[in-house]
């Protein structure tokens, strides 16, 4: 039988228990009060040599109560979304409360700032997905691979597909409710020659399956990347451009994001601390989040805080034009909240697009990083240096594949040294890039 969830029941349980918990905590002597309370159910399968090694039907539900006296805060969450599971969690964070510091920060979003008008962000689109169907996909992922001449053998494929609710409401009356679905399918190829053996995956995910790729397709892809990468040798240290494809590119641009949180900058752990409003990427780029945007992965008319998400520039024209905030962290900073509780949504970059083969022809001789390694990343400093993996550039053409080296640098540098933006957009998560090209990066075999 399909994994399905039963939303408008669940929404409504969750809704009464919610409210009920709230009213709970003003009676109790709570100053204020947030509740967050989710179901979600899915399932998992993944399949191996065309044999299903795991099929799992799950279902999870949690609960997050915050409770205010005057400027003491405390929190308490659970595994247990039902109705007395909250009102047990409101009477415990009671007690917490009464033995924690004051926060001058402390509290509820501002009322004015709460999101009035909740909309339909296009995120809901569950899969009556039987277990039968989901593992002839994830068998059809496979086999995709192991069609392409040379692969050796597979590591699996995996499909997932999930759909939950989850409700938000305060003492100030807010009551928000999203909807969302999540499905995605993937696939590990290996592959073996005289020098050794390699591994490398594809996937595929969005909110509505229908916009899945075919499952063919995604095996294939892993199974091609992993025969690229057959006879990788070692790289020669020196200086030189470093293109990162666009899944790399990627954690570029989270670097950047965790720099300007305003966690980060109240707390002088950033350094981007004080660079508001100086260039840090070329003038011809600007990057900022849409929420707002229909269908779109992590769409939300409101942040966790409840209050409304709107457009924001966080990049504009090379300058950094904003800090991302919530509530807390803007009293920290005398701010007002950009209605970025819990992160950036959708975000997007403007500038102009290189072709793949330009911006690739733009290197005499450099590295494209396919994969990283590591933690190396000091967010006080900038300073950056990750083992890499990926493919040796020369005269604007991939000429071997390479492995076991590291690139270091400064991220202000990094930045600062956008030299290129690829037109080859990966739209497979909340941040859409191409290829970055940085023009100038250490690169030790």
């Amino acid at each position: 039988m399909a994994s399905t969830l039963d939303i408008d029941g669940q929404q409504a349980a969750l809704e009464t228990a919610v409210a009920q918990a709230l009213e709970h905590a003003r009676s109790a002597g709570a100053d204020a009060c947030e509740i967050g309370a989710s179901v979600q159910q899915g399932m998992e399968i993944n399949v191996r040599g065309g044999s299903v090694e795991t099929l799992e039907m799950a279902r999870d539900q949690g609960i997050g109560v915050t409770l205010y006296l005057g400027k003491r805060r405390a929190s308490v969450s659970s595994s247990d979304a039902s109705q007395g599971s909250l009102v047990d969690a409101v009477s415990r964070a009671l007690d917490i409360a009464r033995y924690t510091a004051e926060d001058p920060a402390s509290g509820l979003a501002d009322p004015s700032l709460l999101a009035r008008e909740l909309p339909d962000m296009g995120v809901h689109h569950p899969w009556a997905l039987e277990p039968d169907e989901g593992i002839e996909l994830a068998r059809r992922c496979e086999q995709g691979g192991l069609a392409v001449e040379g692969i050796d053998s597979s590591d699996g494929a995996s499909l997932t597909t999930s759909e939950g609710v989850s409700v938000y409401g305060n003492s100030h009356g807010f009551m928000g409710v999203t909807r969302a679905s999540h499905h995605a399918l993937s696939c590990m190829m290996i592959a073996r020659d005289g020098s050794g053996m390699q591994r490398d995956h594809d996937y595929t995910v969005n909110c509505d399956a229908s916009r899945l790729r075919e499952p063919e397709a995604v095996g294939r892809v892993a199974a091609e990347q992993a025969m690229a990468r057959l006879g990788a040798r070692q790289m020669e240290t020196g200086r030189m451009p470093v293109i990162f494809t666009p899944n790399m590119a990627r954690s570029l641009i989270g670097h950047f994001l965790n720099a300007i949180a305003g966690g980060a900058i109240f707390r002088e752990s950033s350094f981007l601390c004080d660079a508001m409003g100086e260039p840090i990427f070329p003038e011809w780029l600007s990057l900022g989040e849409r929420p707002r945007e229909y269908g779109a992965m992590v769409s939300s008319a409101y942040d966790d805080d409840g209050v409304y998400t709107r457009d924001n520039d966080f990049v504009r024209d090379g300058r950094l034009a904003g800090w991302m905030l919530s509530s807390y962290s803007a009293r920290r900073l005398g701010l007002v909240t950009t209605g970025n509780a819990g992160g950036a949504r959708n975000v997007r970059l403007q500038a102009p697009l290189m072709p793949e083969r330009e911006l690739l022809g733009s290197v005499e001789r450099g590295v494209m990083v396919t994969e990283l390694m590591g933690q190396g990343v000091n967010m006080v400093t900038g300073d950056y240096s990750r083992g890499a993996a990926g493919f040796l550039i020369e005269k604007g053409q991939i000429v071997a594949p390479v492995e076991e080296f590291t690139i270091a640098g400064n991220l202000r540098d990094m930045f600062r040294n956008l030299a290129g933006l690829g037109d080859d957009i990966d739209r497979r998560s909340s941040v859409h890039t191409g290829s970055w090209l940085i023009d100038d990066m250490m690169v030790a075999g």
